[in-house]
């Protein structure tokens, strides 16, 4: 049995702390849950207990740490990742991420790859609100591959971005255009599938991404094209919800100890 300790305890840890307690990841052991807020992580650690789980509320990361994890599922921020990964793969612990969008750093990216040899650990990149990994790595893999990636939120999903106005509740409008790098820096918590799909490919330099608002829109569409020579995939997703992204690193949980992985 595997320990498990959950990195933000919002809406997407929360709900991978209720299907452990549902008995969706019975392989797991529930050891412990840190949140940058930490009545969050006492809020989940209340719940918890009241299903008959009992499960501390961290203050620290090196308290988180002190509970002997083998796996952290990540559902907080790229910044949160930055802020601990390093020094959690160094010390053997692996992570199930969700913000992929740190590694649109190179640098970092570079950092955690060493920091998993040193420590004998990995990082699961958790497929979030996209999809088919394993079709870009493999028309990647066949060389001449290029990737855009567009992306559709309604106005709502701009608030507190600096391309938000009212004039988005009653016009389309495209509100972005450019690389991955470019994207993550301007939405920092919101296009992390971007950067999760051009790792899997291109690469964030070379992954083209275009953003649309569309008045009236609830929820989000990614949609991935790469091309070769020879092959043409698209990856078409749309989620009226963000908890396709929690269910995505469940699913990751699952794949870590399955015997078959899909």
């Amino acid at each position: 049995m595997k320990r498990l300790a959950i990195v933000g305890c919002g809406r997407l840890g929360t709900l991978v702390a209720k299907c452990y307690a549902d008995g969706i990841l019975p392989e797991y052991q529930l050891v412990g849950l840190y949140s940058r807020s930490f009545e969050s992580a006492q809020k989940l650690s209340s719940y918890l207990l009241q299903r008959g789980i009992s499960c501390p509320a961290c203050s620290s990361y090196e308290e988180l740490y002190a509970q002997n994890p083998d796996i952290i599922a990540e559902a907080a921020s790229p910044a949160a990742v930055k802020s601990f990964a390093l020094e959690a793969l160094n010390r053997g612990i692996s992570i199930a991420l969700l913000s992929i969008g740190a590694f649109a750093d190179d640098n970092f990216y570079e950092q955690t790859k060493q920091a998993c040899i040193n420590g004998g650990s990995r990082v699961y990149l958790c497929s979030g609100a996209t999809g088919g990994f394993d079709v870009l790595r493999t028309v990647a893999l066949m060389g001449g591959a290029t990737a855009q990636f567009f992306n559709e939120k309604g106005p709502r999903g701009l608030v507190g971005t600096d391309v938000y106005d009212n004039s988005l509740l009653t016009e389309q409008k495209e509100v972005f255009k450019g690389t991955a790098v470019e994207a993550i820096a301007k939405f920092p918590t919101r296009v992390n599938v971007t950067v999760a799909a051009s790792r899997a490919s291109v690469g964030p330099e070379n992954m083209q991404v275009t953003m649309q608002c569309s008045p009236y829109f609830i929820g989000d569409t990614q949609k991935v094209e790469i091309r070769n020579p020879q092959v043409r995939a698209i990856v078409d997703v749309y989620s009226a919800t963000s908890e396709i992204a929690g269910y995505s690193l469940v699913s990751t949980l699952q794949n870590i100890v399955s015997p078959i992985v899909f």
